[in-house]
């Protein structure tokens, strides 16, 4: 399964430690973060809770950029 986010970043350098973040999140089979959309779009392993892996990637986004934002 794939899902698309609106995020609120504030640099090209902060979308890719997002991006790096939420592939190593477990249950997240791939991700891209667009800085010049404002997008990021995730793919889910299969039979992942979504709504819970997106908790994990939004904490571990925010770990390594706190100023970013994910609407989920």
């Amino acid at each position: 399964m794939k899902k698309s986010y609106k995020i609120d970043v504030d640099c090209a350098a902060c979308a890719e430690k997002m991006e790096v973040a939420a592939k190593e999140t477990p249950g997240v089979k791939d991700a891209v973060v667009s800085f010049m959309t404002l997008k990021m779009k995730v793919e889910f392993e299969d039979g992942a809770d979504v709504a819970a892996v997106m908790k994990e990637v939004y904490a571990n986004c925010k770990k390594v950029e706190d100023d970013c934002e994910i609407y989920l």
